[in-house]
């Protein structure tokens, strides 16, 4: 089966134009629920594609046509696409669209009920609107990356779950939805502006929330979540690493009285900053003389807040992955299951990964004929 005909969004008709990141991402998340998504691939993969073929996970449950979109045919065939689809993915910069003939205007033009989600790092809008850019720069500016060092290191960069994902597609995704909603209740669509910094910059509210109470400070490692002893990851005697979070007082008595340093750490309040570095070192030297196993074997499952740094393979295999089938190997190829999940509707496993322009036939038979 090439997709999910399953799920809360099925009926639902997405075009995504073919793009890096977040909006491929937001392809699979709305396909993964069931929405019957079309890739619109290019004709030929360029130089600074990556082509990762049946490995893109990320196309999964999803069909594809190849369509030159710098050629007239392809243009209308395209406008043919978008009478008959519910929502409009791109990701190009700034008036790429509206140069190929596709902006939102004339889509909406074709189509009033269409959501047109727009998806830039900066936004369509600003100085920076214009300028190349990724996860990293993203989050830098929109100070989503301030907390992620230590005191006197350089900002540690995270993976780019953060900004393409989290600040991105996650929010792409929600807007495109809301709009279908709107849509449908009002008989017009409308255009979606997601912006990585605009997303990062919202995800911030909790931790503002926290600086508005004093709790979140500019200087590194003075603060709740990026320098106690207790919020930190500490490496084991064979190397492996464990992490512990033992934010609230109950929890980190709990943490002390399982690593026997309650009666050592009674004069020593847990939220005093001045004290971390000297806790974090005694923490780090007992972490040091047993294996991970062993720290799992006395910690995981308790109120200590704990949980092994396992690497994707090893948690696929955890017991507790294992047990909610968080992961799955597709065609050989390692990865995580749909989410989250419906009682009423629930999800079949994910579709397969479409060669480009597999279902071109198909998916004209299939849409352009009167819905």
């Amino acid at each position: 089966m090439s997709r999910n005909q399953n799920g809360p969004l099925a009926g639902l008709r997405v075009l995504e134009i073919y793009g890096i990141g977040p909006v491929p991402f937001c392809g699979m998340n709305l396909a993964d629920l069931g929405a019957d998504v079309v890739l619109v691939d290019r004709m030929q993969v360029g130089a600074e594609d990556n082509d990762l073929g049946k490995r893109a996970i990320m196309n999964r449950g999803k069909r594809s046509i190849a369509l030159d979109l710098k050629s007239p045919e392809g243009v209308e065939t395209l406008l043919r696409l978008v009478e008959n689809c519910d929502v409009l993915t791109e990701g190009m910069r700034p008036g790429v669209m509206e140069r190929l003939g596709l902006g939102p205007d004339v889509c909406l033009a074709r189509n009033p009920r269409l959501v047109y989600g727009r998806m830039t790092g900066w936004g369509q809008e600003g100085p920076l609107a214009n300028a190349a850019g990724h996860d990293i720069n993203y989050l830098a500016l929109s100070g989503a990356l301030w907390y992620s060092g230590q005191p006197g290191e350089a900002p540690m960069v995270p993976p780019s779950l953060i900004g393409d994902i989290g600040g991105g597609a996650l929010y792409l995704a929600v807007g495109v939805l809301a709009g279908v909603m709107s849509a449908r209740a009002t008989g017009k669509g409308q255009v979606i502006d997601a912006s990585i910094v605009d997303g990062s910059a919202n995800m911030m509210n909790l931790l503002m929330g926290l600086r508005a109470t004093g709790q979140m400070v500019n200087e590194r490692g003075r603060s709740l979540l990026d320098g106690p002893h207790w919020y930190r990851t500490y490496r084991c005697a064979d190397g492996h690493f464990v992490s512990v979070g033992s934010l609230e007082p109950r929890f980190y008595r709990i943490l002390l009285e399982k690593l026997n340093l309650a009666d050592e750490l009674a004069e020593v309040k847990q939220n005093d900053p001045d004290h971390w570095p000297q806790v974090h070192e005694r923490f780090a030297a007992l972490f040091a003389t047993r294996t991970r196993d062993e720290w799992c074997a006395l910690l995981e499952g308790t109120d200590a807040c704990f949980a092994p740094v396992l690497n994707p393979d090893e948690a696929a295999k955890h017991p507790h992955m294992a047990a909610r089938a968080v992961y799955s190997r597709i065609d050989g190829v390692l990865q995580a299951n749909p989410a989250p999940r419906f009682i009423g509707t629930p999800l079949a496993q994910p579709g397969s990964i479409p060669s480009r322009g597999e279902h071109g036939e198909a998916v004209l038979n299939d849409w352009c004929k009167a819905r």
